[in-house]
């Protein structure tokens, strides 16, 4: 998560150095609809863990499932939150924000 959340930052700075402020909050806006729905995941898997008997795999991909379905429609929030968004700033924060859990591999725990 905190990798995923540093990305980001770095996305919304990315965008506000190429787009000025309005970039920075839309990239910023567009890395959030990634990291809060993947934070959700995270908690829902840990609470399956706890549960015996529990059926991980089908957990796993409702909940794969449900951070898809939360990404799109926070997407789809943006506009009615901020809407002078800069979609272009929006999409380097949301690309920048998937790309991390790549780099995940790279960091070792």
């Amino acid at each position: 998560m905190l990798l995923q959340i540093s990305a980001a930052l770095i996305g919304s700075l990315l965008g506000g150095l190429l787009f000025g402020m309005r970039g920075f909050v839309s990239a910023a806006l567009g890395g959030a609809a990634c990291v809060l729905p993947s934070c959700l995941f995270a908690l829902r898997l840990y609470a399956v863990t706890k549960r015996p008997g529990a059926s991980y795999a089908a957990a796993f991909f409702v909940g794969e499932l449900v951070k898809l379905a939360l990404c799109i429609g926070l997407l789809a929030a943006v506009t009615q939150i901020y809407p002078e968004v800069h979609w272009g700033a929006v999409m380097i924060g949301l690309i920048v924000t998937l790309q991390a859990n790549f780099l995940a591999f790279l960091v070792r725990t």
